[in-house]
């Protein structure tokens, strides 16, 4: 973990991890990809969950007043049912297959954003089952590559939440689903004294990004935003595809 080209993937990495606690789930879905281009994804997975533990204290701070107590409800036990099962799985799954996932997820939800109709349908109620399930599939890719945000926003994007507590709901959730992956990570030996070192190196640039993505969600025009981290991700998940089926 040296070399200018390292410490470059790494900060913007960290820098996606902030914005995405600041209210923009979907700028996290970068954070893993990103830094696996110089590491294993499993390894940028380790080395960035303690960045996501201390950016979703902040995060929990800015929108301590704004979430949806219902679908946290939901959505939790589920999650936590999808961590275990990643945990269970993580170790019988080759690393190979582990980067070609993080890609699938990424172009999956980045196709869908491009080729998804756009709809002014009501808004949907928070259902139980369809949550729970989600729910899992988030807590699941979560585990495996931080990548929780896409299955959760298939939930949750059709109840149309206002921006503020589709923000501050997002952020409870995956802050508790960050501080739950703590346990497993550690006793399947995702931390080290090296990589933990260079996890505070960058939780400073992660905690000034967040108030970035605060102040991105009041300002910056949606249309334009989410167009340029669409494809960004879309970009990077091919380039994951492709090392994953040229390393199996």
């Amino acid at each position: 973990m040296e070399g200018w080209g390292f410490w470059v993937a790494a900060v913007t990495a960290a820098m996606l991890v902030g914005v995405s606690k600041g209210g923009l789930p979907v700028i996290g879905n970068l954070s893993v990809p990103m830094l696996a281009l110089v590491v294993s994804p499993v390894t940028a997975a380790g080395l960035l969950l303690p960045v996501y533990v201390v950016s979703d204290m902040f995060g929990l701070w800015a929108y301590r007043k704004a979430f949806d107590k219902r679908v946290l409800a939901i959505v939790l036990p589920g999650a936590m049912v999808g961590i275990a099962v990643g945990w269970a799985t993580a170790t019988v799954v080759p690393e190979a297959w582990v980067t070609m996932l993080v890609g699938l997820i990424g172009l999956a939800f980045s196709l869908n954003l491009i080729l998804r109709p756009r709809r002014d349908a009501a808004p949907r109620a928070a259902r139980v089952a369809p949550g729970l399930f989600w729910g899992a599939v988030s807590g699941f890719t979560s585990f495996v590559s931080h990548a929780g945000a896409p299955p959760y926003q298939v939930y949750t994007l059709p109840l149309k939440m206002s921006k503020t507590v589709f923000a501050g709901t997002s952020t409870i959730a995956f802050a508790v689903i960050n501080a739950v992956k703590l346990l497993p990570y550690w006793a399947l030996g995702q931390f080290s004294a090296q990589n933990l070192h260079v996890a505070v190196l960058l939780m400073p640039v992660a905690a000034v990004a967040v108030f970035v993505g605060v102040r991105l969600v009041r300002v910056l025009p949606e249309v334009l935003f989410f167009r340029i981290v669409t494809w960004a991700l879309m970009g990077i998940s091919l380039k994951l595809i492709w090392d994953g089926v040229t390393g199996i």
